[in-house]
């Protein structure tokens, strides 16, 4: 039987993870792939968190860049504009919310936390800042690591791997490795749906997911409208959340403990439901 870590200390804060959490995405961005644009003012932002809150959001997760493929980087100073406002006013309106950034940046990271954030969430891995990984480790805050092969400007221009389940967790037990000897306790780990894997590497890792158990550490399942879905049912991410429920549903009983979902009232009918699954014996 595989012992996974059951709870993340969020400044103080236990999140029991022991039940299915859902994450709930919001992006400050004017160009993600399905809400681009929808909260760039202050009052759709605080709408949104409210609406993810009373739907049952245990996190929310701000993005100040979109990370979909081709995505322009932009600035440090211009995601630190549009994250740190958002932090600070959501702590004020919400003040017992749980807030993870979305950044690889360090600074970001730092500035963010001292704003009030308490999760960091790095699609890189600390790939792509070198003091990521130092710096998550003095800030103490549970850290988020995805895989992504490759970066969003060119990750999915010729995905390729000998065996993708194979390759990334040892991608992870390597990243794991590192963590832990620079002190950092709470780490979740996010296979990186996606990010640099063709559609079929995609389902094989989903099939899979429960092979990652056996680092003892929570995995979180970023599938919520991607093209993933919407390739194979021939549909846009507007028209893809029966889909994402079906997957979410596949994504928990392969041992999933956090989804990062769009959609938070339906990610929470599907933990609802793996719930009453499980309780039958």
């Amino acid at each position: 039987m595989i012992f996974e870590k059951q709870t993340i200390n969020c400044r103080g804060r236990l999140l029991d993870l022991s039940s299915p959490i859902v994450m709930g995405i919001l992006n400050l961005t004017p160009d993600s792939f399905f809400d681009g644009g929808r909260y760039t003012t202050e009052s759709a932002m605080l709408h949104q968190v409210e609406k993810m809150l009373d739907e049952g959001a245990a996190i929310i997760d701000i993005g100040g860049m979109s990370s979909r493929p081709g995505a322009v980087m932009i600035s440090e100073s211009e995601e630190l504009r549009r994250v740190l406002p958002a932090v600070e006013a959501i702590l004020l309106r919400f003040p017992e919310s749980v807030i993870s950034v979305d950044t690889f940046r360090s600074e970001v990271a730092a500035q963010s936390v001292d704003a009030g954030a308490s999760v960091i969430n790095d699609i890189y891995a600390g790939r792509f800042d070198e003091k990521m990984f130092e710096t998550v480790a003095t800030l103490g805050t549970p850290y988020i690591m995805m895989h992504m092969q490759g970066d969003p400007s060119n990750m999915q221009k010729a995905p390729n791997y000998d065996d993708v389940v194979k390759e990334i967790l040892q991608f992870f037990i390597e990243k794991i490795g590192r963590l832990r000897s620079l002190g950092v306790k709470d780490i979740v780990l996010d296979p990186g749906f996606g990010f640099g894997k063709t559609i079929e590497q995609n389902y094989q890792l989903l099939k899979n997911l429960h092979i990652f158990r056996m680092t003892e550490l929570p995995i979180l399942a970023g599938i919520s409208r991607k093209s993933m879905i919407c390739r194979v049912l021939d549909v846009p991410p507007a028209q893809a959340l029966n889909g994402t429920s079906a997957l979410h549903m596949v994504a928990l009983q392969q041992g999933a403990r956090l989804l990062r979902a769009h959609d938070v009232k339906e990610a929470m009918e599907v933990v609802q439901l793996w719930k009453q699954l499980e309780m039958v014996r």
